[in-house]
């Protein structure tokens, strides 16, 4: 079976992406056919295999993103429609849909699943250089989750005021356009200076998770002299 909607991937334009303000974003409803995402969503692994990430310390004074991660480069053992579906977005279609909304074909793709419980949140931040773009697809639906409790992921606008390598909080910023997160809903944007997003605290129940596929484009090139350098500085003892 196929996953992605194709009709729905070739109606976006380009051109009008790259002219999103503040910067290049969209969130378009049913880039997966209905059946691929209820079949995703039906088999969600448990939060059993995923790593605990909680308390780590960021760079700039910005506070930690806690959440349940789990990173497909673990080879990890989920059900056979999440391996069919990173197979397919790892096909040549997919590729070409990200390469015509980014420019380039020099990126990598990384994929790894986030679950988010009660009390935690996102705070506002723009991607490493090395990250080109994100797609977040959404995978909390009506059934399992109430808008109330939060969980979108917010697109803000700083107006050039802040140093990408700052920590302002959500109150800081004059502009804030909340994405639309529930069912079959997905965010992809580009990294740029001024990519500032977020995802405000969460406020749900015990037990219930915020959860989201998230499929990262990685800069080759800025990736392998970001490991260059740390592999020399290794080697010369620092």
């Amino acid at each position: 079976m196929t996953y992605l909607n194709l009709e729905r991937l070739n109606q976006i334009d380009p051109k009008m992406f790259k002219a999103q303000k503040p910067y290049p974003w969209i969130n378009p409803e049913g880039l997966l056919t209905d059946e691929g995402y209820q079949r995703l969503q039906g088999t969600l692994p448990d939060v059993s295999l995923f790593e605990r990430r909680f308390d780590a310390q960021r760079k700039y004074g910005q506070k930690s993103h806690d959440r349940y991660t789990l990173e497909w480069r673990t080879n990890p053992p989920v059900a056979p429609p999440w391996k069919e579906f990173v197979a397919e977005l790892e096909g040549r279609t997919y590729r070409a849909f990200v390469e015509s909304l980014l420019e380039t074909s020099d990126f990598s793709f990384n994929f790894h699943l986030h679950y988010t419980p009660n009390g935690c949140s996102v705070s506002p931040h723009c991607d490493a250089k090395r990250k080109l773009g994100s797609h977040i697809f959404y995978f909390s639906t009506e059934k399992d989750w109430d808008a109330s409790w939060g969980g979108e992921t917010v697109i803000l606008d700083d107006h050039g005021r802040f140093d990408s390598d700052s920590a302002p909080n959500f109150e800081d910023f004059e502009d804030a356009i909340d994405s639309h997160a529930l069912g079959n809903r997905s965010l992809l944007f580009t990294r740029k200076k001024n990519s500032w997003h977020g995802v405000r605290e969460i406020r749900c129940p015990e037990g219930a998770l915020r959860k989201v596929f998230i499929v990262e484009f990685i800069h080759r090139s800025l990736a392998s002299r970001a490991r260059y350098f740390l592999l020399g500085r290794h080697a010369a003892g620092y």
